[in-house]
């Protein structure tokens, strides 16, 4: 039987800098699997190559039993793949709700008339008035979007109207991944989605991707702040240099020495090594 998501010898160079070296992992239905290392590691050119924004110089990604080596981004929303960025992107000039609605778009099912449009007086005829399916529709992702956004609690619900350029960072990181959600994804891929928040705004992210694994939701988690890791993780991922270096359950990769080494870090302390592990 065929992984969930499929990597297969992922290889990326840019000139003569390699991004990713020979990436090879299986993700599972329903799991969470994170991916972590130092900056510059490849994280982030992996996420690309997986969701379409790179080519691969070699390799191939299989997601539900499809070769998507090289798939366009839409192709890939379309079969149920959503993903956030490292550096939070929103419309700034639309309204929080209207950046949800944004993400639903490939659910969309009624916007188009049964018939051809001919003529432009008939086009904005059909436009002003609106079936009665549309406005259905319109309803049904509405409330749909609000559902998405009540999992943030009154962060973002109070602000629905405000543009989102107006938002602090952390809800402009909560606006892009509740946008992500409205696509009803089969896989998340979230890239550091709490980058920049303190450490109130760290645990309600945490409780929010620990609530979306336990409604079955497979994730894909690029995350610098270790203690979230190791409580989120069923399996981690680490990269150095473009490679990976370890993989294996969140308490074997937290002692593997490489990864202390070239990750974690280290420190002396009276002649000994002593981890720097959360």
């Amino acid at each position: 039987m065929a992984a969930f998501l499929e990597v297969r010898g992922l290889q990326k160079h840019f000139g003569g800098v390699t991004a990713v070296a020979d990436a090879l992992f299986d993700l599972r239905e329903g799991e969470l699997l994170s991916i972590i290392g130092p900056n510059g590691a490849g994280k982030t050119t992996l996420f690309n190559l997986i969701s379409g924004l790179d080519a691969p110089d070699a390799g191939s990604v299989h997601f539900l039993g499809q070769d998507i080596t090289r798939a366009a981004p839409e192709r890939l929303a379309r079969l149920g793949m959503a993903r956030t960025f490292q550096h939070g992107r929103v419309f700034g000039n639309l309204s929080v709700l209207d950046n949800v609605l944004v993400g639903a778009h490939t659910r969309l099912r009624a916007v188009k008339p049964a018939v051809p449009v001919v003529g432009p007086l008939l086009e904005f005829a059909l436009a002003a008035v609106r079936p009665a399916a549309v406005k259905a529709e319109e309803a049904a992702l509405r409330d749909d979007a609000m559902r998405i956004l009540s999992l943030f609690g009154e962060r973002l619900l109070p602000r629905l109207d405000h543009p989102a350029f107006s938002l602090s960072y952390a809800n402009r990181r909560r606006v892009e991944i509740a946008r992500a959600l409205a696509l009803h994804p089969k896989l998340l891929l979230l890239d550091e989605p709490t980058a920049g928040m303190n450490p109130t705004e760290t645990a309600e992210m945490q409780e929010v991707v620990h609530d979306l694994k336990r409604s079955g939701l497979t994730i894909l988690l690029i995350e610098h702040k270790l203690e979230m890791v190791m409580r989120l993780s069923d399996r981690i991922i680490v990269m150095d240099d473009g490679r990976r270096i370890a993989e294996g359950l969140p308490q074997a990769v937290r002692n593997d020495p490489a990864v202390i080494e070239a990750y974690l870090g280290h420190r002396e302390t009276g002649g000994a090594q002593q981890e720097a592990v959360p």
